[in-house]
């Protein structure tokens, strides 16, 4: 400071580089990084860029990669292949799916002796809470347990592995168009029974590293039950 103004004291050193740290031409490192769909285990992310290529070429690459988990799903291989690249495309997909097509009818059949029946299925809101509130409570047990994964990537494990269900579900609804006698339902059963199977089998190829030795029982059982309630919703649906 200039010596003619005795009342200005002299800045520390150390405050002057906090300020011009600070200044509105010098922010520090705050550089970042966002990882791209295809983008893991690639030499040099930096060319998928995405702020200038045509939107198609984004939806197609988004569609491409939820591809690319289906397919992991059907043929649980690779075990990290879901939890490296997670998203919740894929589990809003299939769960919109299932929600459309479990729906009950909303009017009620009127039966030549005056009552009025409804068949019993769940609406489109009531499908969406199962799944979603499902999928939190198992992931929710499994970080209580000691779980190694995010929250987002059981979610989207979970998610996923609904695929085999909504399979066995379009194979049911082929099976109600032709008849409702007791044999389409012994083989809508079986069905079902193998969607909830595979489905089950994936999840936990997925989970399972993600949980110690001695708790792996525990994080399992929840899984049991929440492909077992999905199932149930399937096998009984006869709309």
């Amino acid at each position: 400071m200039s010596a003619g103004n005795p009342q200005h004291q002299s800045l520390d050193v150390e405050e002057v580089n906090f300020v011009d740290t600070l200044s509105a031409h010098n922010y520090g490192d705050v550089s970042g990084e966002l990882t791209l769909p295809g983008t893991v285990g690639r030499e040099d992310p930096s060319q998928y860029n995405t702020l200038d290529e045509p939107i198609k070429d984004t939806v197609m690459r988004d569609l491409k990669a939820v591809g690319v988990k289906f397919y992991h799903v059907l043929y649980p291989k690779e075990k990290k292949s879901l939890l490296k690249e997670w998203d919740l495309w894929g589990p809003l997909i299939l769960c919109t799916f299932l929600a459309v097509m479990l729906q009950g009818e909303a009017q009620s059949v009127v039966l030549p002796d005056g009552r009025e029946i409804h068949d019993g299925g769940p609406q489109f809101a009531e499908v969406f809470i199962i799944v979603w509130a499902g999928a939190a409570v198992v992931t929710l047990n499994s970080k209580l347990l000691g779980g190694n994964i995010s929250f987002f990537q059981s979610v989207c494990v979970l998610g996923y592995c609904l695929l085999p269900g909504c399979l066995s579900l379009i194979v049911c609804r082929i099976l109600l168009f032709f008849s409702h006698s007791t044999v389409a339902f012994i083989i809508r059963f079986l069905v079902s029974c193998l969607g909830f199977a595979w489905a089950t089998f994936a999840a936990m190829m997925f989970l399972s590293d993600s949980q110690l030795q001695a708790r792996r029982g525990l994080a399992v059982y929840p899984i049991f039950l929440f492909y077992l309630v999905i199932s149930w919703l399937i096998v009984s649906n006869t709309s």
